[in-house]
């Protein structure tokens, strides 16, 4: 092949070898399409509170300071205190949710994790936290779609002890009106937390 042809070929192969890298590095540098997020307010209206307190909880009578169970609760007389349990956190989740006025009709479904008060020794000497923690799940009234997942919450609360505890009693306010409506506040602001959903590409 006379030289000048062979110049020429290799020139060509050069300017093709040239064009694909620049589109190879084009497409690399592209940006990827990915989904964003956006928080939105959510508009409930709560037509149904379950409450579970499930019977595998660890229930302890014993009146010493700290004692190791699921369950510790003086705020009735000695009885069942899962079904205790269930009625003051549905009747305070019921406070709670009565004055939403939102647009979905809802079912919330709670499971009691753990309601660990503070027994008569802790209560009147030292203090301490009432420590609450439930699952969560907002579902919709007509479909039973989930529409809030299950999620873990922490409904703890300092508890009074000592002379604060004991004036708390006299005065008509003691620890299951304490906690009853603290309970209905953690409840309110936890269907009040905005959702967190994808947005369309």
């Amino acid at each position: 092949m006379p030289r000048f042809l062979r110049l020429c070929a290799i020139a060509c192969m050069g300017a093709s070898l040239a064009a694909c890298a620049t589109v190879e590095t084009a497409t690399r540098s592209a940006p990827l399409e990915v989904p964003g997020f956006q928080e939105i307010q959510p508009s409930f209206d709560v037509t149904e509170i379950t409450v579970d307190v499930p019977r595998d909880l660890r229930v302890s009578e014993a009146n010493s300071y700290y004692p190791i169970a699921d369950i510790v609760w003086r705020g009735d007389p000695i009885g069942d205190r899962h079904a205790q349990i269930t009625e003051l956190m549905g009747a305070a989740f019921a406070e709670g949710t009565g004055a939403l006025e939102g647009v979905q009709p809802v079912m919330v479904d709670v499971e009691v994790v753990r309601f660990h008060s503070l027994t008569e020794k802790a209560r009147y000497t030292v203090g301490g936290v009432h420590s609450i923690r439930f699952d969560m799940t907002v579902r919709d009234a007509q479909t039973g779609a989930v529409l809030v997942p299950k999620r873990r919450v922490n409904a703890d609360l300092d508890a009074l002890g000592g002379r604060a505890a004991i004036e708390s009693d006299r005065n008509g306010n003691g620890q299951k009106m304490r906690l009853s409506a603290h309970l209905a506040q953690v409840i309110k602001a936890e269907l009040a937390r905005p959702l967190t959903v994808a947005t369309a590409l």
